[in-house]
């Protein structure tokens, strides 16, 4: 008879704990927000490390964001191409295959090679210097780390993500084409011409604003977890990994809301 109301005050207990850990993670991130802007309203960021942190996000992970790009596009078109009836024309394979790495895979698919790339060795490198009292060290010398830490790799992050979702949009468009020409025989005439009878110039617009929300989400979540960890070696692969997690979340949370909001 008393196993239910245990049970039941377990579950309300659980979430009790994981709201009010989630409502001082977005605490946390807003008063980090906050430092950011007010340091670049500032001048008190430093161009140099700008420039080396967008080098390091945007030359180092483009490879593997071409590559991402290019398998998008190949397996879209030729899932578009099975799927299509005789009875639907074929060129309307070009739109699909369009709509669909611009809209949604070219920015999404980017994020998760940012986050697996960028945003874990953020956390780790941040989390090394705190768990290692680096940290403490800039504080104790009268500098303050969010505009040497945070407020560099975010504001690369914000310049670099559009800039690799526009490549891998026309990689993954481009692959899509050879792709149907290869497995359907549709020539790049009629898949150019299906891409254009469907295209609006929104959709571009759509894309890279994803692209940049994603840019600002991603730095911002891997810099505060690496700047609150804490527990030596183990406490940075424990935050890495939950910081992961949360950008993996928030990627498919904000990407769920875009729709509603600007394709109405």
């Amino acid at each position: 008879m008393n196993l239910l109301p245990r049970i039941f005050q377990s579950i309300v207990a659980g979430l009790g704990r994981t709201s009010t850990g989630f409502a001082r993670h977005v605490g946390q991130i807003a008063v980090l927000t906050v430092g950011i802007t007010r340091s670049v309203a500032q001048g008190g960021v430093s161009l140099r490390m700008i420039f080396a942190q967008a080098y390091e996000q945007g030359i180092g992970s483009l490879p593997l964001v071409l590559v991402t790009a290019v398998l998008s596009g190949i397996v879209t078109s030729q899932q578009g191409g099975y799927q299509f009836s005789s009875n639907i024309p074929l060129y309307i394979l070009g739109s699909v295959v369009t709509s669909s790495v611009v809209l949604e895979l070219g920015p999404v698919m980017t994020a998760f090679v940012l986050i697996g790339r960028v945003g874990a060795r953020i956390t780790a490198e941040i989390g090394t210097m705190a768990v290692s009292e680096q940290v403490d060290a800039l504080v104790s010398l009268g500098r303050d780390p969010v505009p040497f830490l945070a407020a560099p790799r975010v504001i690369a992050g914000m310049i670099v993500t559009p800039v690799l979702v526009g490549f891998a949009n026309a990689v993954g468009v481009v692959t899509g084409l050879v792709s149907a020409r290869a497995t359907m025989g549709l020539g790049p005439e009629a898949f150019l011409y299906g891409a254009r009878l469907y295209w609006h110039s929104w959709d571009l617009f759509y894309s890279l604003t994803k692209a940049f929300v994603f840019g600002f989400m991603i730095p911002i979540i891997s810099t505060h977890m690496g700047l609150i960890t804490h527990g030596g070696a183990e406490g940075v692969g424990r935050n890495t990994t939950t910081s992961v997690v949360f950008m993996i979340i928030t990627v498919l949370v904000v990407d769920a809301t875009f729709p509603p909001l600007f394709l109405n």
